[in-house]
């Protein structure tokens, strides 16, 4: 637990705007000392790491205040969950952009296709390569 100087120094936040983003609701002491200072959650402090990326990205304090209520929302199996739907969203793009780009791969002759990967980044053609056999197309490699 920090208290309120501990906060700003580790944060590099002022004091003054650690009280006005307590204040304002963005942040909150988990409890209270027995000489009543507020004491906030190691928690706090990445907190307002997020607070300071989105100021600087242009989000109003209102913004990030809805943003960040939002993201304390979400139940862990949500976030599994919405994860596992992006990319499952992410790999259907992936096929579709593999599907278009099938007939020009077709017509490459096999020095032309070995020719191509060995000028893509070994990633790029392991990505490639992984999405053709998702696909159960031979390996062009």
């Amino acid at each position: 637990m920090y208290r309120i100087g501990q906060l700003s120094k580790l944060a590099g936040i002022s004091s003054r705007t650690i009280d006005y983003y307590t204040s304002i609701g963005l942040i909150e002491a988990a409890k209270r000392s027995d000489k009543n200072y507020r004491l906030y959650a190691p928690e706090t402090l990445e907190r307002l790491g997020r607070i300071e990326e989105m100021k600087k990205d242009k989000y109003t304090l209102d913004e990030i205040k809805a943003n960040l209520d939002s993201w304390s929302k979400v139940s862990p199996d949500e976030q599994v969950t919405r994860k596992l739907t992006d990319l499952q969203a992410h790999l259907s793009k992936l096929e579709r952009e593999v599907k278009e780009l099938e007939p020009v791969l077709d017509k490459l002759k096999p020095r032309q296709a070995s020719h191509l990967y060995t000028r893509l980044m070994p990633q790029t053609a392991a990505c490639m390569e992984a999405i053709m056999l998702l696909l159960n197309k031979s390996s062009l490699m």
